[in-house]
Formats: C-alpha cells, structure tokens, sequence
C-alpha cells in the first residue's frame, strides 16, 4: 500500500534521528559531567567535587564578563524583537513605498555578510563618531549596537514568517468593527504573532550570548564579554572552570527555553479554544 511504510526505512529514519540528537547533544553533556572533574585537566576524570564551582564563585573577571553577557543579550534580544517586528509589519503590510527594495536588502545584509566585516566596518564608524561628538565609548553601548544590528535581522525574518500566515480578513473584521490601526495591531495582531515574537526574542538572545566576533572588535576596557574571557582564556589552556560557566550558561538556557516553550504552548491551547468558541457561536 502507498501509505505505509517500509520497516527498514523507519529503523533508518530513527537511527538517523538518534544519531543527529546524539551528535548535537553528547559534547554538551560531557562538558557538564566534567565541570564537576577533580582533576585540572579537562579530559582527564579525578572524581567528582563541586571545586570549580566554589572557584567560579571568586573568579570576579568570569563573572562580570557573565552579568555582562547576559545584560547585553537581554538588551539585544528586546531591542531586537522591538525593531524586527516594525520592520516585518512594514514589510508585509506595506507591499509598496519608495525604498522597499533597498530597506529590504539592508536588514536582510548582516544575515549574509560575514561578522568579521559587520564587526570592523561598525568600529570604523564608531570611532568616527566618537571623534566627532565624543560618544559613545566602546563599551557595553557599542557592544549592544553591534548585536542590535545582527538580531535584528533574524527577528525580521522570523516576525515575517508569521505575518505572512495571518489571515488578514481577521484584521479587516477589527477595522470593520470600528477599531482604529493601532487597536488592530495590539489588540488582534500582536497577539497572533506572540510565538513568533518569543521565538525571535529567545533565538536573538542565544545569539548575543555568544557571540565573539563583534563583540572583539566592539569592547573597550572594563567591558569585557564571557565569551571573550573564555576565549582569550583557552589560548593558555583550559580548566573545569570554564566548564563551570559553561553549565551556568545551560542552565540559564535551558530555563529560558522551557519557560518559553510552556507560554507558547498555552498561547496555542487559548487560541485554538477561541477559534472552536467562535465556531461554536457561528
């Protein structure tokens, strides 16, 4: 029969599956069994002790460059959902203006241009500017600016993948009913577009989070990111400690995407259950 399926291509297919999951995920568990590694040497196993930990506590260079990862992508990942959707509504919703083409291609540059040449032609204006006015300082502004600029353009893509799926009479049906276009947009919308703007948040955070590139070219003194620490780090050598951050850094992720993935899920359940009321009304 066309439908079924043959048995040794769904033993491929899972094997398949569990290779690629085992592939992705394997480093990333091995990396946290050995933050809790006695010994100083990272591929060697000495026992098991929370040492690392208790260091990680003291290491004040790890852990400003922590605090200031995690400000920096919480400030990227919102200013970048905020400017990705006005970017997508405008792109979607306005099929023709004067420049379309252009304002398309620019937000759509950084998703192929190398980061090497984003991070270098935004320190050269930078410190253009800063020749000129005396702001700002490279620091955690320009270092936000620069990944402002990369999460953007992923937030615009994934914003606009959703737009695009909206059923736009539900959209008339609002202006119909008298509601004026900023009532449309939060009140109908907005709402519709809510896993999409969680998904571009959490994907532009993770982002920002690890990014080296820019932020190498971008920091200043004093303002030093995790990753450039980890980085600047394992050209002497790595130890258990940089597994340890690593693990924090998991955690805080793994949370992050659990919490979104429940919102998601109940914004799904809320809006299937007002589609079927509706129906029922109807």
């Amino acid at each position: 029969m066309s439908g079924t399926v043959h048995p040794k291509a769904a033993w491929f297919g899972r094997a398949w599956l569990i290779g690629g999951f085992v592939f992705l995920y394997l480093p990333i568990v091995t990396l946290v069994i050995y933050s809790f590694n006695a010994s100083p040497l990272p591929t060697v196993w000495g026992g098991f002790t929370f040492e690392w930990y208790g260091k990680l506590v003291n290491d004040r260079e790890m852990l400003s460059g922590l605090w200031l990862s995690l400000k920096i992508a919480f400030l990227s990942a919102c200013g970048s959902v905020l400017l990705g959707t006005l970017a997508a509504f405008s792109l979607v919703k306005y099929r023709r203006f004067t420049g379309r083409t252009l304002f398309n291609g620019l937000v759509n540059a950084p998703l192929v241009m190398p980061e090497v040449i984003c991070g270098l032609s935004l320190l050269l204006m930078l410190v253009s500017v800063q020749k000129a006015v005396g702001f700002p300082e490279r620091g955690l502004m320009t270092i936000w600016l620069g990944h402002l600029l990369l999460g953007m353009s992923y937030a615009t893509v994934v914003v606009q993948a959703r737009l695009q799926d909206l059923n736009p009479s539900l959209e008339e049906a609002a202006m119909d009913l008298g509601a004026r276009p900023w009532q449309v947009f939060t009140l109908v919308t907005l709402p519709m577009i809510g896993q999409a703007l969680a998904s571009a948040w959490l994907l532009t955070f993770s982002l920002s989070l690890d990014d080296v590139v820019v932020s190498a070219f971008l920091s200043g003194p004093g303002a030093t990111t995790m990753p450039l620490v980890i980085f600047s780090r394992a050209r002497l050598g790595l130890n258990p400690s940089v597994n340890a951050v690593a693990t924090v850094i998991i955690v805080i992720v793994a949370i992050c995407v659990a919490a979104a993935s429940l919102y998601i899920a109940r914004a799904e359940r809320r809006r299937l259950q007002e589609m079927n009321a509706a129906q029922r009304g109807a």
